[in-house]
């Protein structure tokens, strides 16, 4: 490991003379990325083999990363890299393969819904084509099954069922001993993400209970219910996992609740962000503030509907971020005074230097970040 630290300092070093960067590996990637893409060093290259239509706003993109990439533990995300109208975009999903098709194929899959208005889902559906190559990050998140193998319940909703797709393939693969159910709420049949791989493996692992609702085919609304987790047997002994629209994941924990699920076998992963929850203390305040900008030497007014993210790119910024969900951390700074709210939870910062992640941040009163 000191020998490995040593040789990467002393990269960097070199880098800084030579190039002024600390990836001088990099430095010739304008190069490499014209002669072969794959042969980048900035970043793994991943390219794109295949291109699945799940439904008429999802499709599932095969992609075959270059080997120095590390893979992954399924339920993991990674963030990819692409180049939108000449500027390089990053955002966050979650992979739908099982570590054995990379492992075994040097192969992953990125189930991606198109999202209005969505720069970057709308450009994969429509730009790229089978042999483009996009970016890789390595994949990171503890949205884990559980070890040893323990009764599961996967409930999902959407677009939500992608990581759990992973879970089950994984399960399948390693013979997971376990009963498990999925509910899986789509808005009609039509919608279903991935229905033939979902039908396969219900079909190949007896463990498997799958039950799919269609929340707006009837003339009132579907939604989860409490009779549905009566009938999941042995609930209270299940480790729950979650993933949808925050509507479903805040009536499942509820219900959860009631039926006496403990707290600590509930696991949730987030794909959206809403508007802040606020803590009792802080519903009569009103939110945003002056931000000061000190790297940049740039002030903005905030009114409180915005992040700090959205608020630096408003302000022609272009901050280093990733999901824009308080994921995966990119995006986190320096905080040197002043107090924001937490947008996922609704509760406010200290008021002094301390580390925060901009696009979950919202200003409460002046605020001074080193941006």
């Amino acid at each position: 490991m000191l020998a490995k630290n040593t040789h990467t300092k002393a990269l960097h070093w070199l880098g800084k003379q030579l190039f002024n960067r600390k990836d001088p590996a990099a430095f010739f990637d304008p190069l490499l990325e014209q002669l072969n893409p794959m042969l980048v060093q900035g970043h793994t290259p991943a390219r794109i083999e295949q291109v699945i239509q799940e439904t008429p706003d999802t499709q599932t993109f095969v992609l075959k990363p270059a080997a120095r990439w590390a893979g992954f533990k399924a339920g993991q995300h990674v963030n990819i890299s692409v180049e939108v109208n000449g500027v390089l975009r990053s955002r966050t999903f979650s992979l739908s393969s099982s570590p054995e098709l990379w492992a075994q194929h040097g192969r992953v899959t990125l189930t991606i819904k198109r999202l209005p208005g969505g720069l970057v889902t709308n450009w994969l559906h429509d730009k790229p084509s089978r042999g483009a190559v996009i970016g890789l990050g390595e994949a990171f998140g503890g949205f884990l099954l559980p070890q040893p193998p323990r009764p599961v319940l996967f409930i999902a909703g959407g677009s939500g069922i992608t990581p759990v797709l992973s879970h089950l393939e994984t399960m399948v693969t390693r013979d997971f001993r376990a009963p498990v159910t999925l509910l899986y709420f789509v808005r009609t049949r039509q919608d279903i993400i991935a229905a033939e791989r979902l039908k396969a493996l219900e079909s190949r692992y007896s463990a498997l209970t799958l039950n799919v609702i269609a929340t707006d085919e009837s003339d009132k609304p579907r939604y989860l219910k409490s009779q549905d987790l009566k009938t999941v047997p042995g609930l209270k002994a299940r480790q729950v996992f979650l993933c949808g629209p925050k509507g479903l994941m805040d009536l499942a924990n509820e219900l959860l609740h009631e039926h006496g699920v403990r707290k600590k076998d509930t696991h949730s992963t987030f794909f959206s962000t809403a508007a802040p929850a606020l803590s009792p203390d802080l519903k009569n305040q009103a939110l945003g503030g002056e931000v000061q900008f000190a790297k940049s030497n740039l002030e903005a007014n905030s009114e409180g509907d915005a992040s700090l993210l959205e608020i630096a790119e408003a302000s022609g910024l272009r901050p280093r971020h990733g999901c824009r969900m308080g994921i995966c951390h990119q995006c986190s700074c320096r905080k040197t005074s002043g107090t924001v709210i937490n947008r996922l939870t609704g509760q406010a910062s200290g008021p002094g230097d301390e580390s925060i992640q901009l696009c979950i941040s919202i200003p409460h009163g002046p605020v001074t970040i080193s941006v």
